[in-house]
């Protein structure tokens, strides 16, 4: 598996996924007045992909560890573009629904898939690098997301948002697909018992909280349902959550503070957005100025962060990232003029871009290769369930002013340094072999 080319298709799958995050949510309004939707029906767009991506990627990464992460890669890519071509020709609003809930079930398929890919290229001592350029890539989408929807949706419409994805998914899907793919040299058993409970916990727990309040039978479903998986995977002889993984106190932590860093953002942007155009009276394109720092500087940090890893480690630059990201969102809570709006975003994109690529680098290298697709399904579900998390506690505490909820949102980003505490330190120069069971346990450089 040639390292570059795997990185380009790494690289453009999760490019895929946020750039179509970001652009739907400009071309809503314009979908809704074409199709005479109610504004629930518009909401189930993304919260449909949202449910369906966020309860299979553990399986997803899971299927890959079985059959290959480049054929999952390859089916992935090619069924998230027809699924997007289809709601580019979509005649009703219940179309584009049920073919949102497709791009997710292949959203679950691709996404851990790319750093399945990554995962099974590059030796431990060379991931930071690709993560990085991925967590960079991602980050440009993010920001580019806006302005290419805004463009479609004035010129060509809505539509040609979703059939933006066709040309890239073929362009790396085809390839793929033809190339001759290696069988997995582990046979990989599926516990399918556990994917289903899991499944039904993470929609469950996804859909009450972008549907809050009044979701308490959907949270007891979910906490059923955990409590009857937790309990099957101590049971099964081949759990769906290797133990070398999910008992591994590294991953546990890294786990956790990409949950607080992802949610502290995403709520932080949330209430940014109110704060921005409400209580400033700045227009869209003012506020998307004012936010132009948060893509610049995380990026930046995605690119530095390999430096910082190989000089201060996971843990110092981890707990100092989700440092700067609190001081960040706690100058927003105060900000008024433009130079602090800045400096704030600013602030969340260098913290946020620093945490994602030195918890993701512990969660994929700690993973033995036959267990990589779960790695990245778990990254993945983190980096899904915290931004639900985190816009729906922003949501419970927005009342007269941006101010508590904000505060809150910082004291979340702050409880993830608690999780970083368990992260390991320097990692050694020298690594095993990648695929020996050795080389999912780092051990750290003496200091």
């Amino acid at each position: 598996m040639n390292p570059r080319l795997t990185l380009a298709a790494s690289v453009a799958g999760a490019v895929i996924v946020a750039l179509d995050g970001t652009v739907l949510t400009i071309a809503q309004p314009a979908l809704q007045r074409d199709l005479g939707a109610s504004h629930a029906q518009v909401q189930w767009t993304s919260t449909g992909y949202l449910v369906a991506v966020a309860s299979l990627l553990v399986f997803g990464g899971r299927l890959g560890d079985r059959f290959g992460h480049r054929r999952l890669f390859a089916i992935a890519m090619l069924g998230f573009g027809t699924a997007s071509a289809g709601i580019g020709l979509a005649s009703g609003i219940g179309w584009v629904i049920g073919l949102r809930v497709v791009q997710g079930v292949f959203g679950a398929l691709l996404q851990p898939a790319t750093l399945g890919m990554l995962r099974a290229a590059y030796p431990p001592d060379r991931l930071r690098t690709p993560i990085a350029v991925r967590t960079a890539a991602i980050g440009v989408a993010a920001a580019a997301g806006p302005l290419v929807g805004g463009a479609l949706v004035a010129g060509p419409g809505w539509r040609a948002v979703f059939l933006l994805n066709v040309l890239p998914t073929l362009v790396f899907g085809v390839p793929a697909l033809a190339a001759r793919t290696p069988q997995p040299t582990t046979a990989v058993r599926l516990d399918l018992p556990g994917a289903l409970l899991l499944a039904v916990t993470l929609a469950c727990l996804v859909h009450a909280l972008v549907a809050l309040p009044d979701q308490a039978p959907a949270l007891l479903v979910a906490a059923v349902t955990a409590t009857l998986f937790v309990r099957h995977e101590r049971r099964t002889a081949s759990p769906l959550l290797p133990p070398d993984i999910i008992g591994t106190r590294a991953v546990g932590a890294a786990l956790g503070a990409l949950v607080a860093a992802s949610a502290a953002l995403s709520g932080a942007l949330f209430v940014g957005t109110y704060l921005l155009q409400d209580a400033l009276a700045l227009d869209p394109m003012q506020s998307a100025l004012r936010s132009l720092p948060l893509a610049v500087l995380m990026v930046a940090a995605a690119l530095s962060c390999p430096r910082l890893l190989r000089r201060a480690g996971a843990r110092r630059t981890t707990m100092t990232a989700l440092g700067v990201l609190a001081g960040g969102i706690l100058l927003l809570s105060r900000a008024s003029d433009t130079f602090t709006l800045c400096v704030g975003f600013g602030l969340l994109g260098a913290g946020f871009g620093a945490v994602m690529v030195a918890a993701t680098h512990v969660v994929v290298r700690e993973a033995a290769v036959e267990s990589a697709g779960v790695a990245g399904g778990l990254q993945q579900t983190a980096m899904n369930v915290g931004p639900v998390l985190g816009v729906a506690a922003a949501t419970a505490l927005m009342g007269e002013g941006a101010g508590l909820p904000l505060t809150a949102l910082a004291a979340l980003a702050l409880t993830g340094m608690a999780a970083g505490r368990a992260l390991p330190g320097r990692f050694a120069s020298i690594d095993n072999e990648h695929g020996h069971p050795q080389d999912r346990t780092p051990v750290p450089a003496r200091r």
